[in-house]
């Protein structure tokens, strides 16, 4: 049987970088010590890979570290039957191909001591130092004996604590997770697929945050063979056949080859293949591959200004593709990639897509933060830099936003269960948007996200009393989506008792978001007593109904109803945050001095209450369930707003486009941008409250519809 149907990567490895015989390494790793003054034959391909990236590199501490991981694990075997030694020594290689520092290399050969043998952390920091021992802790594995079922999760929220403070940790678990994954053929299928799918929520979207795409590529293809074998194996046959023939960029590529040394700029032109993810997709948008999808093509060029020249040679003398073209250079990815995107089309219409940049940007590409030596030197010979600039977001490239957002918000998540769930939704979010607040400073957010994100990254909890926002000089409610390059000015609440409303889990996107809100809600089902503004939103309001409604008569304005609840004698009131009216599907909740609040069914605070163990009573209409009381129904509502003019007219015009007449209104003076209307209505029937409510809502600079504090007295 041939090596790719037993190990469906095979095929994928072999296209893009040549194998190590790990059986051989087995077999000259227990060969046992070696003298002291010559390097293990066992760790030769490490050093080799190494001395390619680190030409000066003190390779002394690489054979310690070897001796002790090889004597610490002697006798160890994997389910492969090869020597365990075999697998610190593919993960360290993996790493030394990448450009990772000798301390890193030296973490990565022990990376398992701990958690597999009788070395402790504290030998580790004897021997090694300080800075190996975090790097060996932060991958060691927490004990299932101690977390059960928690243990996954618990040490992945280890791992990312750790790699906030030394990225150079994820570098490790990667690389750990990698060789897992090209040697997973002898693990059962179901425990196969359960690796796969980790993989592919967490350690995937890692790998590409941190801009790690040789590691990441090759482990969507490996997941990809393992989660989806048919499609898999089709996509091989594909790439089978084409490399059987001629390779259409070739053609191309040459081309582009003499039209740079006409121009005299000096370059490397690389015929780059597609990896079988990639392959798939394409497959997958187009529906039928050209022969030119199967690869792009690759300059590689010694300056930034270099990458400019080439495009504008290649736009000059071949037909560009211009819905193509991207600018990586400008305007760099969030995980550190650079490079110029564009499309050509060649001869007989073949088109070919290029990628430019400098072979410094290309080894960043390949390798992220792994590529940037060590970020942590004091001599300040590096990119990254410890100064936090003043809108707290780090300059350091290998602490950048979304990881610092990512170590916030998991604080917040005590529960292992919500922390995996919210850590794999968090990670499935696609790219990242920088804003610009109005008061100066920016803020790095997913794509996607809102304002109400935008107010919890700037002001954590203190957002939980914001009531609008201007995005690029416009009022906007806190629903709106932003833009990368916006400009956006948050407005908070003075009253502190000020509260988010259910709605605003709707439009948060960022973990941080979701946990305070949910947080605070938790805290608080029924809303703010006494403060009519507890949720200064542009969304539907929380239940008010202790302070807004009048015993025994259902609520402001609903005289006649005459609700009946199956506690005898309790006085009744309407939920202002749901407005029941007949003849809706209501249920009951006994609150605070005897009486009964009454909300309609699908009410997002009877789901709050319920989790919250709060026992309900039963409750209906009277009579046939329809409206007996007076033919008209008047009620007083109170309008939240931002100042701007013809907010009047648009509020009136909307008030009489719902069928409503207007008995006595007034407008308080405006108070720092914000407006107060209080209107006095007559409807024809009860069962249009509800959609008057969400009319006025709907007016642009209206942040808030409530009724009023006080019960309007009906005719």
């Amino acid at each position: 049987m041939s090596a790719e149907a037993t190990d469906p990567g095979a095929h994928a490895r072999k296209r893009s970088r040549p194998r190590i015989d790990l059986r051989r390494l087995g077999r000259v790793a227990l060969l046992g010590p070696v003298a002291r003054d010559r390097l293990p034959d066992a760790i030769g391909h490490v050093a080799e890979a190494h001395r390619a990236h680190c030409p000066d590199a003190d390779l002394t501490v690489l054979r310690r570290a070897y001796v002790l991981a090889e004597s610490s694990h002697r006798g160890q075997m994997r389910k492969s039957g090869e020597p365990y030694i075999t697998h610190p020594l593919a993960v360290t290689l993996i790493l030394a191909e990448l450009g990772a520092g000798t301390t890193t290399l030296t973490a990565s050969l022990l990376h398992d001591t701990v958690e597999d043998t009788e070395v402790t952390l504290d030998q580790v920091r004897e021997q090694f130092g300080d800075e190996v021992c975090y790097l060996v802790d932060g991958v060691t594995k927490l004990e299932k004996v101690d977390y059960g079922a928690a243990a996954e999760p618990e040490t992945f929220r280890k791992m990312l604590v750790a790699t906030g403070n030394d990225v150079r940790v994820m570098s490790i678990k990667l690389a750990d997770r990698l060789h897992n994954m090209r040697t997973l053929g002898v693990m059962r299928p179901e425990k196969q697929a359960r690796i796969a799918k980790v993989t592919r929520d967490v350690l995937i979207p890692l790998a590409e945050r941190l801009g790690v795409q040789a590691l990441k590529t090759e482990l969507e293809d490996l997941v990809f063979a393992i989660l989806h074998p048919e499609e898999y194996e089709d996509t091989r046959a594909l790439i089978t056949a084409a490399e059987s023939g001629p390779d259409p960029l070739a053609e191309i590529a040459e081309g582009v080859r003499a039209t740079l040394r006409e121009a005299g700029i000096t370059a490397e032109v690389l015929i780059r293949p597609r990896h079988f993810v990639s392959l798939h997709r394409v497959r997958s948008k187009r529906g039928e591959l050209r022969g030119t999808d199967f690869g792009r093509l690759l300059v590689l060029v010694a300056e930034d200004a270099d990458c400019y020249a080439v495009l504008g040679e290649l736009h000059t003398c071949f037909t560009p593709v211009i819905s193509e073209f991207k600018d990586f250079i400008a305007a760099p990815k969030f995980n550190l990639y650079q490079s110029l995107h564009t499309a050509v089309v060649g001869p007989e219409g073949a088109v070919a897509e290029v990628l430019i940049r400098t072979h410094r940007m290309h080894k960043v590409a390949e390798a992220g933060v792994v590529a940037l030596g060590n970020p942590y030197a004091q001599d300040g010979s590096t990119a990254a830099q410890h100064d936090e600039p003043a809108d707290g977001e780090r300059a350091d490239p290998t602490r950048p936003g979304w990881l610092s957002r990512l170590l916030q918000w998991q604080e917040s998540a005590t529960d292992p269960d919500t922390f995996w769930t919210t850590l794999r939704d968090d990670l499935a979010q696609d790219g990242e948007i920088t804003v610009f607040g109005a008061e100066g400073g920016t803020l790095g957010l997913p794509a996607g996200a809102s304002c109400v994100d935008a107010a919890y990254a700037r002001y954590g909890e203190a957002a939980h009393g914001c009531i609008g926002a201007r995005v690029n000089g416009r009022l906007a409610t806190l629903g709106t989506v932003l833009t990368d390059g916006d400009t956006v000015q948050l407005l908070l609440a003075q009253d502190a008792s000020s509260g988010p409303s259910p709605e605003w889990l709707d439009h948060a996107r960022t973990p941080a978001a979701r946990i305070a809100i949910a947080g605070w809600l938790e805290a608080h089902p029924d809303g703010v007593p006494g403060h009519p503004k507890s949720h200064p939103t542009p969304l539907r309001t929380p239940d008010r109904s202790a302070d807004d409604s009048a015993p025994g008569t259902g609520g402001t304005g609903d005289r006649g109803a005459g609700v009946s609840v199956d506690v005898p004698g309790a006085p009744v009131r309407l939920a202002g945050c749901c407005t029941p009216v007949p003849p809706d599907d209501v249920i009951g909740f006994p609150v605070r001095g005897g009486a009964v609040t009454v909300h309609r069914r699908e009410c997002a605070a009877v789901a709050r209450m319920q989790a919250l163990g709060r026992a309900a009573v039963g409750a209906r209409w009277n009579d046939t369930g329809e409206w007996n009381g007076p033919a008209d129904y008047r009620v007083t509502l109170v309008a939240e707003s931002f100042g701007r003019p013809r907010l009047l007219a648009d509020l009136t015009e909307a008030i009489a486009a719902a069928d409503a007449a207007i008995v006595a209104a007034t407008v308080e003076p405006p108070s720092e941008q914000r407006v107060r209307h209080t209107y006095t209505l007559q409807l024809p029937d009860a069962a249009g409250l509800p959609g008057l409510m969400r009319a006025m809502r709907d007016v642009p600079g209206v942040y808030d519809v409530s009724r009023a504090q006080q019960p309007a007295a009906a005719r």
